[in-house]
């Protein structure tokens, strides 16, 4: 074949340049091209691993040398992921209020209220006269609470580490601002919550907080007492509790 007189072709010259050479120029033009216009130190999404490859974060592609990313960049997907990107942040700036408070509610930091101490109890035994339970009275004096209802709660004895645990004890827990949230140590009992035996009632105007519960009976009879160490004649034992131990 004559590649001499081709048409398109000079004497002298090697012939027209097919698909491939024409691919390897451009690429070569391209590559200083933006040797000239683009900092590679600067580039965001230029990545070097651990293998001496060069990878682009943008479009998760992988490149052997610098001058085959900076051809990746000057190509049509670079350019498209680039405006992709573009329009997603003008977006998202655009749906950025300017006022602060219109960003909906804000994380509020936790308040630490001032401890003015523990509050005035009084705890008395009860019995029902039907079922023969014998049961607690708690009434918590909160004469400066001037917020919610105060909260209560039970917690067994693994809960709390200011004693070492007991399984024949539980506490129960009052809390309220701005007293110190005080624990009572009870049997470790079954607390009957059936309606009518546990109640609680808040006056506000007295500011006393009121709880009553009952025992279930042991299955082994209606007067039997458990194996374990009982309290002073049933009372409750007042103990300081850090505030974190019961909320």
């Amino acid at each position: 074949m004559d590649f001499q007189n081709r048409a398109g072709s000079k004497p002298g010259s090697g012939g027209v340049a097919g698909g491939s050479e024409s691919n390897v120029d451009r690429r070569e033009r391209l590559r200083k091209l933006a040797l000239e216009t683009i900092d590679l130190a600067k580039d965001p999404y230029l990545l070097k691993n651990h293998l001496g490859s060069y990878e682009c974060k943008l479009c998760l592609t992988l490149h052997n040398n610098e001058g085959s990313y900076l051809a990746h960049t000057q190509g049509k997907k670079h350019q498209t992921n680039l405006a992709r990107r573009a329009a997603k942040e003008a977006r998202d700036e655009q749906g950025v209020p300017k006022d602060p408070t219109a960003l909906g509610p804000r994380i509020v930091p936790k308040k630490v209220a001032v401890k003015i101490g523990r509050p005035g109890y009084k705890v008395t035994k009860v019995r029902d006269p039907q079922s023969r339970q014998l049961g607690l009275h708690f009434q918590i004096e909160y004469p400066e609470h001037t917020g919610a209802t105060p909260k209560y709660r039970f917690m067994s004895a693994y809960e709390q580490k200011l004693e070492v645990p007991n399984k024949h004890f539980q506490y129960v827990l009052f809390a309220a601002e701005p007293y110190e949230t005080i624990a009572f140590k009870v049997q470790s009992k079954d607390i009957d919550k059936t309606p009518g035996k546990l109640w609680t009632f808040w006056d506000p105007d007295a500011r006393q907080f009121h709880l009553q519960f009952f025992f279930r009976i042991d299955r082994s009879g209606p007067y039997s007492h458990s194996q374990g160490p009982q309290m002073d004649r049933g009372r409750a034992a007042l103990i300081g509790m850090h505030p974190e131990a019961g909320y």
